[in-house]
C-alpha cells in the first residue's frame, strides 16, 4: 500500500522559493507589500508543491470566513440547481463562496444540516422554505448572521425573505383550467408531509376551486420525490380509475406532469382533448416535451440573485434599507399541454 502523500507546509514553499517563512505568509495573502517577482517565484513554488495557505487563524481573527450556507431539498432538482448557480455567481463575484447542503426535504435533516454549517462561522445563511423544526429556528433566530428565507413566503419569517405565494401560482394554474371550461379538475401531488411548497399548491389547488363552487377531491399524493416522474404515471392511473371523467389535472411539478402525459399517452389518451395536463416550475424537459407542457414560471435563478443581493448588501459597510420580504411574482406559460 502507498504511504499517504506529506501535505505541503509552508516552510516547503518557502525552501524551494528561498525565501523565509514570514515572506511566504505576507506573499500569499491578497492584500501584500510583497514584489510582484517574489511574489510570483512564491506563487509558482506554491503550485509545484500544491500547497494551499491556511486562512483559519486570520479567519476568526477577523470574523470572516468567506463563504455563505445554502440549504436546498433536493440537488438533482433543476429549479433548485438554477437558483444556487444564480446567488453562486452574484456571492463569487463579491469574494464569496458558498457551502451547500440539501435535506431531501426533511426538516429534521434541514436541523442536522444547519448545525453543522453553523459551526463553520458562515457570514449568512441561505435557505428553502419557511417551515423547519422549533430547535432549527431557533439556531437560526441566534445565528448572529443574515437569515434568507426562499422559494416561500413564511407567515412569520425568521429574518429576510425572498419567495413567492405557491397558492397563487397554483390559482393562476385553476383559473386557467376554469377558463378553457373545465369543471372535473384533479391534482396529483408528492409527500405534503415532507413538501411544504407542495402542500401550498395543493392549498391553492382546493381554495381556487371552491371559490368556484366546483369540487377539489379528485386528488392523488404519491410517496415518490416530486420532482420525479413516477409520481405522474401512478396519479394519473389513481385518478382515472377513481374519477374517470377528469377533464383536467394540475401537477405538483413539471417533470411528475411529464409523467402523466407520457401515461395518457400510453392508455391513447389525447393531451389536450380529452384531458388536459398543468405543471410548475418551467423545466426545460416541459419545453420540449411533445405536447410541450403549460406551466408555472417562479424564476428560479431570479430567486437567487436577489437572494444573494440581499447577502451582500446586509453584509457591506454601507448596507441600504430595504425590504425585509421581498416577493417574486410566478406567470403562466401558456403551452398544448393545456
Amino acid at each position: 500500500m502507498k504511504d499517504k502523500p506529506k501535505l505541503a507546509t509552508m516552510a516547503d514553499v518557502a525552501k524551494l522559493a528561498g525565501v523565509s517563512s514570514m515572506t511566504v505568509s505576507r506573499a500569499l495573502k491578497p492584500e501584500t507589500s510583497v514584489s510582484k517577482a517574489t511574489r510570483d517565484k512564491i506563487q509558482k513554488a506554491a503550485d509545484d508543491l500544491g500547497y494551499v495557505l491556511d486562512t483559519r487563524a486570520s479567519e476568526f481573527s477577523s470574523g470572516r470566513s468567506g463563504f455563505v450556507a445554502v440549504t436546498i431539498p433536493s440537488i438533482n432538482n433543476g429549479n433548485f440547481a438554477d437558483t444556487v448557480k444564480a446567488l453562486s455567481d452574484v456571492l463569487a463575484k463579491n469574494d464569496l463562496q458558498v457551502l451547500l447542503g440539501y435535506s431531501n426535504y426533511h426538516v429534521d435533516r434541514e436541523e442536522q444540516l444547519i448545525t453543522q454549517l453553523l459551526k463553520k462561522r458562515p457570514e449568512a445563511i441561505i435557505v428553502t422554505g419557511g417551515v423547519h423544526t422549533d430547535r432549527c429556528r431557533n439556531l437560526l433566530e441566534n445565528s448572529g448572521i443574515p437569515v434568507v428565507e426562499t422559494w416561500d413566503i413564511p407567515e412569520n419569517p425568521v429574518d429576510q425573505v425572498v419567495g413567492f405565494s405557491n397558492a397563487y401560482a397554483a390559482e393562476l394554474m385553476i383559473e386557467h383550467f376554469i377558463k378553457q371550461g373545465h369543471t372535473k379538475i384533479g391534482f396529483i401531488g408528492g409527500d405534503n408531509s415532507r413538501d411544504s411548497r407542495g402542500r401550498d399548491r395543493y392549498e391553492g389547488f382546493c381554495k381556487t376551486l371552491e371559490k368556484h363552487g366546483l369540487d377539489a377531491s379528485r386528488i392523488s399524493f404519491q410517496e415518490q420525490s416530486p420532482f420525479s416522474m413516477e409520481p405522474g404515471v401512478n396519479g394519473l392511473k389513481h385518478i382515472l380509475k377513481e374519477w374517470p371523467d377528469t377533464h383536467a389535472i394540475m401537477c405538483v411539478s413539471d417533470p411528475v406532469a411529464f409523467g402523466a402525459v407520457t401515461e395518457c399517452k400510453r392508455l391513447d389518451l389525447s393531451v389536450p382533448d380529452t384531458i388536459a395536463i398543468g405543471g410548475f416550475g418551467a423545466y426545460e424537459l416541459g419545453l420540449f416535451s411533445n405536447p410541450s407542457i403549460t406551466t408555472i414560471d417562479v424564476g428560479a435563478a431570479l430567486i437567487g440573485q436577489l437572494a444573494a443581493e440581499k447577502i451582500v448588501d446586509l453584509l457591506s459597510d454601507s448596507r441600504r434599507e430595504s425590504n425585509k420580504v421581498v416577493q417574486t411574482k410566478p406567470r403562466l406559460i401558456k403551452r398544448q399541454s393545456a
